[in-house]
This record gives structure tokens, sequence and C-alpha cells, in this order.
């Protein structure tokens, strides 16, 4: 990952942070946004305190159109590239009744996960498309798939992946022609450790355990490494067993 620039949507916790974290450690210049601008300066402090000084932290509100612009005209005036564009944040909103969400947060659910990845890819698209290597990465969900019952996502987040998932399919199509890979990953829950803990090293990830972020990351490092006639649309995955969820 030497020289290739990576922006991170939602890099404050989870995910998002393991993935700051480990793009970092292996050489990639980091573009990092949260919706709010203290965590992602935290999450930058560590990876800095890791010895790795290529790394910039945002402030980005995926449910705000002027804050996405903003956030792609910033890392616009520190480079003119942008290789990969990961698409990890998005409001999680629990529970199985529509009725029990307010109205507030069913349309934060749904503008972060479906609008919000729309926007985030029409304002960084002239940055990837200056990129040898461009790929965006949509961290999308099991809830966005017709195997969905083990998803304990409110009806509004499933309305939200719904619309990531099929905005990534037609652009897959559509940005082919120019080289520019769409890769979805479709993920159950899964156990997300601490990258810089013991846990990282020691989690199971035999064939009876959950899915685990590890796993998550080398996808998403097996599918942006290939040799650039390897177009990787989507990786589907297994619900999580009831017995691994015990």
């Amino acid at each position: 990952m030497n020289n290739t620039r990576v922006v991170v949507t939602g890099a404050a916790r989870d995910f998002g942070r393991t993935l700051a974290i480990r793009f970092a450690e292996l050489g990639a210049e980091v573009y990092l946004s949260a919706r709010g601008l203290e965590a992602a300066r935290a999450t930058r402090d560590e990876i800095v305190a890791l010895g790795h000084d290529k790394v910039h932290a945002f402030s980005c509100d995926l449910t705000d159109p002027a804050s996405i612009r903003e956030f792609a005209e910033q890392v616009g005036a520190l480079t003119d590239r942008v290789d990969i564009l990961l698409n990890n944040g998005a409001m999680w909103l629990e529970g199985f009744d529509l009725a029990a969400a307010t109205d507030e947060d069913i349309l934060a659910t749904v503008t972060s996960g479906g609008a919000g990845t729309v926007l985030m890819v029409k304002h960084f698209l002239p940055l990837l498309r200056a990129s040898e290597r461009p790929d965006i990465v949509n961290m999308v969900s099991l809830a966005a798939s017709r195997r969905s019952d083990s998803c304990s996502g409110n009806p509004a987040f499933y309305a939200a992946k719904g619309a990531q998932a099929n905005f990534s399919e037609i652009l897959s199509q559509r940005l082919r022609p120019e080289g520019v890979r769409v890769i979805s990953l479709y993920p159950p829950d899964f156990k997300n450790v601490d990258p810089l803990g013991p846990e990282w090293e020691t989690t199971d990830r035999g064939a009876g355990a959950p899915l685990t972020a590890q796993s998550l990351l080398d996808c998403v490092l097996f599918a942006v490494s290939q040799p650039r006639d390897c177009f990787i649309r989507s990786f589907d995955f297994e619900p999580t067993s009831d017995a691994a969820k015990e």
C-alpha cells in the first residue's frame, strides 16, 4: 500500500477505525473522517503514535450534502488523486419495530447509508479518475440480501442498505469501462475486535466461529490488490450460525 491514498469514512470506531489503522500500517496515506472532528482526530492520533504520519483527519456528516462536499474539497486540496474510497460510514438503527423509531432517526439512517454513499462517490469521483488504480469499496450488509433474516436492524436500516446495494450494482457496470472498480461486501453481524489489542491475533477464525473483522479486512485487501483485469464485484457471506452466536 505504499504510495496509495485511501479515504475511509466512519473511521472513529469499529470497522472504520480498523480499516484506517491497518491501511496506514501497510504504508497507505489515509484520509479519515468521522461525524465529529475530535473523534476523527483520536483515530489519527492513534495511527501517528504507531509511527505513521501520513494520516489526515476530517469531519464529515453523511446526512449533510454540504459536509460531504467540504470533505472532498479538503482532501482535494491535499492530494491530486484518491486510489481507494472506503465507504464504511453509515448510521445503525436497532430494533424490529418501525413504529418505535423516531422520524428523525429513520431519515438519518436512510440518508447516511443511501444518499451518503451516493454523494461520497459523486464528489470523490474526480480524484478517483485521476488515479491509475481507482477502487471504490462499499461496506454494505447482509441486510441488503434476501437472506437477511439474521440482521437485528430496524427496517429503515434495511432500506438504507438496499439503496446502497442497488447503487453499487449499477455503478460497477457503468464505471468499469473507465477502469474504476466497485467492490461491495455483504457481511452479517461480525466480531470486531480492537486492531491494536492482543485479541486481534488470538481471535478464533475457525469454521464454527462468527465472521471476524480480520477476515473482512483480508477480503478488502485481496480485492484492491488484484491486477486491473480482475473486477470483483462483491463478497457475499453466509449468515452467522446460531451455534456461533452462542
